[in-house]
């Protein structure tokens, strides 16, 4: 049994998310003490609950500790079969955090995975929707991951509502992705529900303006819906590469600062000659080093990229070799 400590490095929810879908795709047993012990209300939530049981129906797995707020488990998997689910992560827990669980075993099941999840689809400290579905999907076709994604509808603090389809065939074998693209220009969404299309109107403006001020043009639509609660954010990709910027408007925070700050943030990439952005690293990870090797450059490496380096160590034999300067080169082989 592999014992992983839940306060090493960034202390959170992932380390219990990837720990347990990386205990499906080995069938290794795992146990995990002080569970988010870094976070200001340790132990286990809702979405960390929904993401270790929907985990261990994809492999029939025996789990002990699964309780609120509880801070060990025990995760014992069985055979990774695939099938057909219905999630309720409740109120706007993130969607997104509970797919990065379920992907990866997902993708190496014997049978077709269908998923379907209600929650939050665009939340602080996870990825919004559209950054997974425009640049986390688009990397892992490239890489062999075949996922068809849909959503449904929108979900938001506090109320959540939101709910997402994911079928996801079966892959015997990830490729290395080249990283061999130039971006060839920026695409963008702002989302907005139950509030003035003027607000939308003008995150997307503000983006453009500060795009433009950086010699950089960009298409950028508005997506108006309804939700369980108003809600509005804008996320921004490139074509050619895989890069991303998002912001989420929250109360009190003016429209053309959201526009701005997801603008400043896939400037401050694409400027930087990086093949994953800052959060695109923390996504990918797991996924080269099932594949055994590849080579990316990166802004930064961030303390939720540094534990899961350290994790996976736990569950194969791979290594991570950081060098370069500003810009970090980071290869990934086997050990």
């Amino acid at each position: 049994m592999i014992e992983i400590d839940g306060g090493y490095g960034e202390g959170g929810g992932q380390i219990l998310r990837m720990s347990v879908a990386m205990a499906a795709l080995t069938g290794k047993s795992i146990r995990i003490k002080n569970i988010r012990a870094n976070r200001p209300t340790p132990g286990l939530k809702r979405q960390h609950m929904v993401a270790v049981e929907a985990v261990a129906k994809l492999c029939n797995a025996e789990v002990k500790g699964l309780e609120m707020g509880s801070t060990s488990l025990e995760f014992h998997p069985g055979e990774l079969k695939g099938g057909e689910f219905e999630l309720d992560v409740g109120t706007a827990g993130s969607i997104t955090l509970v797919l990065q669980a379920c992907l990866i075993p997902s993708i190496f099941a014997k049978g077709e995975t269908r998923l379907l999840i209600r929650g939050g689809t665009d939340v602080k400290w996870a990825p919004p929707w559209d950054y997974f579905q425009n640049v986390i999907l688009p990397m892992l076709k490239e890489m062999g991951v075949e996922v068809e994604a849909y959503l449904n509808s929108r979900g938001y603090y506090p109320a959540g509502g939101g709910e997402v389809e994911i079928f996801v065939k079966p892959c015997r074998m990830l490729h290395t992705p080249s990283f061999s693209g130039d971006v060839e220009g920026v695409e963008g969404i702002v989302n907005i529900s139950n509030l003035p299309v003027e607000i939308a109107e003008r995150i997307r403006n503000a983006a453009l303006e500060k795009l433009k001020e950086n010699g950089m043009d960009a298409d950028i639509i508005i997506e108006e819906t309804s939700s369980a609660s108003p809600g509005t954010g804008i996320v921004l990709w490139t074509r050619g590469k895989h890069l991303g910027g998002d912001c989420l408007g929250e109360r009190g925070k003016r429209a053309e600062q959201v526009g701005r700050e997801a603008a400043e943030k896939i400037i401050a990439e694409i400027k930087s000659g990086a093949d994953l952005d800052v959060h695109g690293v923390d996504n990918i990870l797991p996924y080269m080093a099932i594949a055994g090797e590849g080579k990316f450059k990166c802004r930064e490496i961030s303390k939720h990229a540094e534990t899961e380096m350290w994790l996976l160590k736990k569950f194969m034999d791979v290594e991570f070799l950081i060098g370069g300067g500003k810009l970090k080169e980071v290869e990934v082989r086997r050990g």
